[in-house]
């Protein structure tokens, strides 16, 4: 069972818009680091994961899911970039902000905190549960085990 973080910007592309793509889902595609494409690579169907606005807002807005595992990225003829798909499967009641994140001492190892710039990171069981928590999401969804 695993947990991820997807960054986004959002006048690039945005919490609405993910969630105007439907059950069909997104390709997350551009991701052009060697750490963030294994990370996909590494990803399961159903698996769940935080979608993060970056640079506007600072702030985990919604919950999504795996739905097409790791596969060329169609954005450029290049083998050596993949990408999954993800679909939203619910908003985050209380967007978290970085900075609540920050201050919280059971998530001073979080990815989040820790790598900062990766685009792509992995989230603990436990810190998916935190952040649900703290973003009054009650009865979160799980990945599957």
């Amino acid at each position: 069972m695993a947990y991820w973080l997807f960054k986004s910007e959002p006048f690039k592309w945005s919490w609405d818009m993910q969630k105007a793509k439907g059950k069909i889902g997104e390709q997350w595609d551009g991701i052009r680091n060697y750490q963030a494409r294994n990370n996909m690579r590494a990803m399961s169907l159903g698996e769940k994961g935080f979608f993060y606005h970056s640079n506007e807002g600072l702030e985990v807005v919604g919950i999504v899911e795996v739905c097409a595992l790791a596969h060329p990225d169609t954005t450029i003829d290049d083998p050596r970039w993949e990408c999954v798909d993800i679909r939203a499967v619910c908003d985050m009641p209380k967007p978290v902000t970085l900075k609540d994140v920050k201050a919280n001492p059971k998530l001073a190892q979080m990815s989040l905190v820790t790598s900062m710039r990766l685009s792509v990171q992995p989230v603990t069981e436990e810190e998916y549960l935190e952040v649900c928590r703290m973003g009054n999401l009650d009865n979160p969804p799980r990945s599957p085990e």
